[in-house]
């Protein structure tokens, strides 16, 4: 049985096996990857999330080359978000359906441990339906740099405050080569990994993320999915939960300090990487496609080559959109709705795990005026 047959059966390749993949026609490899997608995830269905990101703060320390968000506490458009601002970004989410906050910021010095227990106090209070991702795997090792406690301490404070989980960010690639290339003080692969293990065996949420284009070789993309697939076994294994999704997207430079400097990815390497992720990671039924970084039919396109999952709406995308320079900071449900259906598939509104909470009616979605864009506030 030839090394494709054995992976659309279903058999774990390893990392010489899957570098092979590298080197195999597209259409093979896609179609392997879109079997497999039909058999870990209902056929018929793609999936989206009604959600918004929150950045409350875009002063930061780590200083990233490939950022264009981040300011220094110094510049005039340094901004640490009230409370009650945050408030009214969720009371617009919460016009449009939405229940999901993606709330995330700079590593932020002037901000006391006790300032982000208040804040989900605050957000509990007052909005108790919404659930609340938040803070990276970053953002917590900043807080016990801060504090001189360890992130087991923070997460299981922060928890009790109100957080639901962590989001994945911060992953790019998990090889410390090219980490320290691409950010010298981003936090290091086995922070990462220890931050999200500790979030998984407290019960919090959590996603694995990719981000590809760093000049990266194909053997330290490989790496970076097996040590994702080693953490997901661990975690399922000892805690009976693991990444709840496997998202990734491509580098942005426009308007970073590494434009010119990094190579970033086309469409086409992104396909090929999604389809040998979905081969790769027999253990994460959920892929994302990636519409803020490469548009909306390439992401249709990615439902061919091993996605299940179109995103969510956003409403509010800085980090990406700011580095690269497009105005692709949100989707509305209805543009969702229709580029899955046009893909072919029907489409279902899900929560944070992958639970289907309704199948719209396309046609009456469709039919409706689109929406004129929210404020931001």
């Amino acid at each position: 049985m030839n090394l494709l047959s054995r992976a659309a059966a279903g058999e774990r390749l390893e990392r010489e096996e899957l570098l092979q993949l590298y080197r195999l026609p597209l259409p093979e490899v896609a179609s392997v990857a879109h079997e497999l997608r039909l058999k870990r995830s209902n056929p018929r269905v793609v999936t989206y999330l009604i959600d918004r990101n929150i950045n409350y703060t875009n002063i930061c320390t780590v200083a990233c080359n490939f950022c264009a968000f981040y300011r220094t506490r110094r510049q005039a458009d340094a901004y640490v978000l009230s409370f009650e601002e945050i408030g009214r970004k969720i009371e617009e989410l919460m016009r449009i359906g939405g229940r999901r906050i993606l709330m995330q910021g700079g590593v932020n010095p002037d901000l006391p441990f006790e300032w982000y227990l208040e804040l989900l106090r605050y957000l509990k209070t007052h909005y108790p339906e919404v659930r609340i991702d938040a803070f990276s795997p970053e953002e917590i090792l900043g807080l016990e740099k801060l504090t001189g406690r360890d992130c087991e301490e923070l997460l299981t404070e922060l928890k009790e405050a109100g957080l639901d989980g962590l989001p994945g960010a911060g992953g790019e690639i998990l090889v410390d080569e090219v980490r320290a290339k691409a950010a010298p003080a981003r936090i290091k692969s086995r922070d990462w990994f220890r931050i999200l293990d500790t979030a998984q065996r407290l019960g919090l949420y959590t996603i694995a993320t990719m981000v590809i284009g760093f000049g990266e070789t194909y053997e330290q993309r490989v790496e970076h999915l097996l040590q994702i697939r080693a953490q997901q076994d661990k975690a399922l294994r000892e805690y009976g939960q693991g990444f709840a999704a496997f998202a990734m997207w491509t580098l942005q430079t426009e308007h970073t300090r590494l434009k010119g400097k990094a190579p970033g990815a086309t469409a086409h390497e992104y396909l090929r990487q999604l389809a040998i992720a979905r081969i790769a990671l027999d253990n994460i039924p959920n892929l994302q496609a990636s519409w803020p970084t490469l548009g909306f039919k390439v992401a249709q396109v990615a439902l061919y080559y091993g996605a299940n999952d179109f995103g969510s709406t956003m409403l509010e995308e800085n980090v990406v959109s700011v580095a690269a320079g497009h105005n692709r900071t949100h989707a509305t449900v209805r543009q969702i709705v229709r580029h899955i259906a046009d893909a072919g598939f029907t489409p279902a509104e899900r929560d944070p795990y992958y639970n289907i909470l309704r199948y719209p009616d396309v046609e009456a979605v469709l039919a409706e005026k689109p929406p004129t864009p929210l404020p931001l506030a």
